[in-house]
């Protein structure tokens, strides 16, 4: 789906300007069209609306094409221009778009031409300003606590990280596999006056159980065969800070009970030491257990779940937060681009429908490895759907193997009708079902915006 972006002509030639107008507003009902007639006209109108495409003459009384081209550009660097010209040659053409010219054209124009220029410099303009927006959302909502999103699932979990952040009460953060539940400790310390103290994990199944009780509090020398030296644990180390225990629910019954009481009395006890030693560690657990039934069959002490149960937050999954995946992704392309040291990426509005669309079930972990993946594979500049088709058959993840594969045409209209259903519903959530106010910030027309929502069966009524 391409946003409006504006085209704005340029002609000294007053009939032409219209004519050409009025040819591009019978094809592109949707956009605004305006024609100007000189290059000092164009730079202010630049200056009073947004464009996204401008198409000007090459040769006109005193400002020229080329000049126009230079100040518009370095004005709207963003801007895609398109260059006409009665006297063209190949190296008319070449110096055009050496100094930053999206396209060039001969006049006159022949109108099929004319719509495949004028198609691409849409589409590119429309990318470009999408990529924009949503750099703006990424760099706004990836801020020091590294929550990504600004959904109304993610926004409140940031409410109640900041919340809970406030007291040393023990927190329970829970969530499936793969929603950044470590991530949201790690922004529970970031913003607690503990934020200068360290801040350790312990992956609590990845340790075999006889060796997490000295990972956690620690041994003295000779407490077992192998113990050459004393060994402060991570209680120890982590003393002022903070301590997440990640997958509390895998520890087993002995660990639990040597827990519950480091959480009662604010003490631990080295495996072999004789005497306790104190240690002041604000105790953060997560689990994608479901405790209560763990408590049932008794493979999980309730005590232990009430005292570390004093504060508890749910970690959303991507599903109940799609419209976060589109400023994910480009989140972690970014971050991929710069973790390879290649040149910035962007992703085509097919792929992000493409990426929208999908089920995630491995949540956003499953996400940020198929984008690195994107990053891996391909070369282009901007990321297309058949990059990433590319790479749901080197992960032998396309799903389609025993259904067989949707025609392109199908399969391109539902991912676009789905991210386009996510966006508009969204968008109406946020201004409260007004149309016009909704219009006013996709950037669509107001008519455009009620064709989609009538094509979608979507009533913008329902979100007042």
């Amino acid at each position: 789906m391409i946003r409006p972006v504006g085209i704005l002509l340029v002609d000294d030639e007053k009939d032409f300007a219209v004519g050409l107008a009025r040819l591009l507003g019978r094809k592109y009902p949707d956009e605004r069209i305006k024609a100007v007639h000189s290059g000092t006209d164009a730079l202010s109108e630049l200056e009073r609306e947004h464009y996204g495409l401008m198409l000007t003459d090459l040769n006109m009384p005193g400002m020229d094409g080329v000049e126009l081209l230079g100040k518009a550009k370095a004005a709207h660097p963003d801007l895609s221009v398109v260059m006409l010209s009665a006297y063209g040659t190949v190296s008319t053409a070449v110096d055009a778009l050496k100094i930053g010219a999206y396209d060039f054209l001969t006049k006159p124009v022949e109108p099929e031409d004319l719509f495949q220029v004028v198609q691409r410099g849409l589409e590119r303009s429309s990318l470009l300003r999408d990529n924009a927006r949503l750099q703006e959302m990424v760099d706004t909502y990836c801020g020091p606590n590294e929550l990504v999103g600004d959904s109304i699932a993610i926004r409140r979990l940031k409410d109640g990280a900041a919340a809970v952040a406030e007291s040393d009460y023990t927190v329970l953060i829970r969530g499936e596999s793969g929603t950044g539940k470590e991530l949201v400790a790690r922004t529970i310390h970031k913003l607690s006056k503990r934020r200068n103290k360290p801040m350790l994990s312990v992956n609590c199944p990845a340790i075999p159980d006889q060796l997490l009780e000295s990972e956690l509090f620690g041994h003295v020398k000779g407490a077992f065969t192998g113990a050459n030296r004393d060994r402060k644990g991570i209680f120890v180390s982590a003393n002022g800070g903070t301590l997440l225990l990640d997958e509390i629910g895998d520890v087993s019954p002995g660990i639990q009970t040597k827990l519950l009481r480091a959480l009662q009395d604010g003490e631990i006890r080295p495996v072999g030491a004789s005497k306790p030693v104190s240690v002041d560690v604000r105790i953060l657990a997560s689990t994608n257990q479901p405790l209560e039934d763990k408590i049932k069959d008794h493979s999980f002490r309730e005590d232990l779940y009430y005292r570390l149960n004093v504060l508890s937050l749910t970690v959303p999954a991507l599903r109940e937060r799609k419209e976060d995946i589109v400023i994910l992704a480009h989140h972690f392309l970014e971050t991929a681009c710069v973790e390879m040291g290649v040149a910035p990426k962007t992703l085509s509005p097919e792929a992000v429908a493409c990426l929208t669309a999908k089920q995630w079930q491995g949540n956003v972990r499953e996400l940020q490895n198929f984008i690195r993946r994107l990053a891996v594979f391909s070369s282009a500049e901007a990321i297309e759907l058949g990059h990433i088709r590319l790479v749901e058959g080197l992960n032998g993840s396309s799903g389609e193997e025993e259904k067989g594969v949707a025609p392109y045409k199908d399969a391109k209209e539902k991912v676009v009708d789905d991210f386009t259903r996510t966006y508009v519903e969204e968008l109406l959530s946020r201004v409260q079902g007004n149309v016009s106010e909704a219009a006013r910030q996709s950037g669509l027309s107001r008519v455009a915006l009620q064709k989609i929502l009538k094509r979608l069966g979507v009533e913008a009524s329902s979100f007042k």
